[in-house]
């Protein structure tokens, strides 16, 4: 009967659901031995942790085949299907280790098991070598779907009723996004020099985020991971990593220095990129830190708003706060566009000119100063010319014109439901935003104007293919067309000759702005090209400097082109940013002669 319910039908408690069960459970042991039951019903039974199966059980919580377990661990398994959540070894350890004992004991009453077998498997603690799904490249993108079905269908729904939800997740584009921000928070790290701390792992621990224990399935060229050290000379060193086997030499810690016995030492955990894979379990590994600075990184498709890639950090088992979605952090001089957006939409347009000099502005909290990055003052520069090259002067100067409470206003279209304090420095990115709504909101700008409301799921059926929801795209207006492409032009200029110009490399249409908070804090670039939408942020969880000059065009840009340049040959081919309609030109003449 259990078979049966978990073959075909859901865990509602209803007469109805009974009576079925009851009907299919006659069929099946009309057709099927014993043995095939219990087969089909080990392959079946839920685990805990999304896992199905004593096949799967034994490959997620130990590393292995089922015919490899050892008796304390295959006691372990089947110690869980009766209650999985509260006998997890991962989250219950001492709750498990009675039941395992328990099942050990039964073992023993029933003969499978010698005595001295069963005293001997029993004085075993649990010892675990979780094995991540390989497939789960995305896991902040699976948190969040997991939290929303969760909420909406129940924990027992989600995990047992063995229901089928289709992500908006492009795996390419995953894929890219993970590599891209991992080697973008190298290079800052060697830009910096050696200044991490090596945790150890002497205590032979191997169920720690850190675990030098992981699954061979998890080494792969390109993944950063921690490798044990298992010796130390001044020529080499030698790691472990899983059932892999690495070494270093002083050429490869140069960069930091220090000598490896300086850096190393037996049972540490260093931080290594797999660079190659070769016979006999050999890896070929670079050395790398990790200081603790973090970066995220969102991709949302502009006309659909379907989130194509999300990274909340540099490693989700060391830290499952997605920083795309829940870190608010000040975003600098990324926020101006919706100042010049507010200006241009009030009949602004990007030759005026604005006067880039010192100036003080009277606030309820005393005078103002704002002064430029270069501390230089460029004089009579057009609105164009002061974005692209991020002037915080003339940015200031537009917000008390047209009103700090407009351009607030003008963030709520497009979508930033952040509280927002009406004062000038906002017009400078004082404004503390998540990576997801900030993203969002700049994808209006080259789908002219109208933002498509992101979402992460576009279906989710029952086992039988029943439809539960099923989400299509949501779209609102932000700004007009108008507003829209000439905004567009103006963030191309950002690239083709201001703050972000190296990306003009890509050789792609391509817009954005650059983002950088007091003292180096936060570093962003937020961009896109006519389909896609990406956003960057680099910085550390609590407020300190990334360090001197690490603006958004040195931290986080050089991350977002990585990412670009495997999202961009996808494009339709020749496809370029919408022109302003003729008419449109015209009436910016007209405007622009008028004053």
């Amino acid at each position: 009967m259990q078979l049966a319910r978990n073959l075909f039908l859901s865990p509602e408690r209803t007469f109805k659901r009974k009576f079925r069960e009851i009907i299919l459970a006659v069929q099946i042991e009309r057709h099927f031995t014993k043995a095939q039951i219990f087969t089909l019903y080990a392959n079946q039974i839920y685990l805990g942790h999304g896992v199905y199966g004593f096949a799967t059980g034994a490959e997620y919580y130990f590393g292995k085949k089922v015919r490899d377990l050892t008796v304390e661990e295959a006691a372990m398994l089947a110690a869980l299907p009766k209650a999985p959540n509260n006998y997890s070894p991962i989250k219950n350890p001492g709750r498990a280790l009675r039941r395992r004992n328990l099942v050990i004991d039964a073992m023993i009453a029933a003969g499978t098991i010698s005595m001295s077998e069963g005293a001997a498997a029993k004085k075993i603690p649990i010892r675990l070598h979780i094995h991540d799904d390989p497939n789960s490249l995305a896991p902040y993108f699976v948190e969040e779907i997991r939290q929303y079905l969760e909420k909406k269908y129940g924990t027992e729904e989600v995990h047992e009723a063995g229901l089928r939800v289709y992500t908006t997740l492009d795996v390419d584009l995953q894929k890219a996004a993970n590599a891209a921000l991992l080697d973008g928070l190298a290079d800052y790290e060697r830009r910096h020099g050696w200044r991490a701390r090596l945790q150890s792992n002497s205590s032979g621990a191997s169920t720690g985020p850190y675990s030098s224990l992981e699954p061979s399935e998890a080494i792969a060229p390109g993944n950063y991971v921690h490798a044990e050290v298992m010796s130390v000379s001044p020529a080499s060193a030698l790691l472990t990593i899983g059932q892999y086997t690495a070494s270093i030499g002083a050429s490869d810690v140069s960069w930091t220095g220090r000598t490896l016995p300086q850096l190393l030492s037996v049972g540490d955990l260093a931080y290594v990129k797999i660079l190659s894979i070769g016979p006999d379990f050999k890896a070929r590994v670079g050395f790398e830190e990790d200081s603790g600075a973090q970066g995220a990184l969102l991709a949302i498709d502009n006309a659909t708003g379907e989130v194509k890639a999300m990274v909340g950090g540099r490693d989700f088992k060391q830290s499952k706060f997605n920083r795309a979605t829940q870190a608010l952090r000040q975003v600098g001089s990324s926020f101006k566009p919706y100042v010049y957006t507010a200006a241009i939409d009030q009949g602004a347009t990007p030759e005026d000119t604005i006067l880039d000099a010192p100036a003080t502005f009277m606030t309820a909290s005393g005078p103002y100063s704002p002064h430029n990055y270069d501390e230089k003052f460029e004089g009579e520069i057009t609105l164009r010319h002061a974005l692209a090259e991020s002037r915080n002067v003339p940015a200031v100067k537009l917000a008390q014109h047209f009103g700090i409470k407009t351009v607030i206003g003008y963030t709520r279209r497009f979508g930033i439901g952040e509280r927002i304090p009406a004062y000038l420095p906002i017009a400078l990115g004082a404004a503390e935003l998540t990576l997801l709504e900030h993203t969002s909101a700049f994808s209006a700008f080259p789908n002219d104007g109208i933002r498509a409301v992101p979402h992460y799921i576009l279906k989710v059926t029952e086992y039988d293919g029943r439809i539960l929801e099923q989400n299509y795209p949501a779209v609102q207006e932000a700004i007009s067309l108008r507003t829209a492409r000439i905004m567009t032009s103006m963030l191309r200029e950002v690239i083709l000759h201001g703050t972000g110009i190296a990306a003009a490399r890509l050789k792609y249409p391509v817009a954005g702005k650059t983002g950088t908070t007091n003292n180096f804090t936060d570093a962003w670039f937020i961009g896109f090209s006519p389909s896609i939408t990406c956003g960057v942020w680099v910085g550390f969880d609590e407020k300190k400097t990334l360090g001197n000059k690490e603006t958004g065009a040195r931290a986080a840009l050089p991350i977002w082109m990585n990412f670009m340049a495997t999202a961009l040959p996808r494009e339709r081919l020749g496809r370029d940013f919408l022109p302003i309609p003729e008419k449109m030109n015209q009436e910016l003449a007209r405007e622009v002669t008028s004053k």
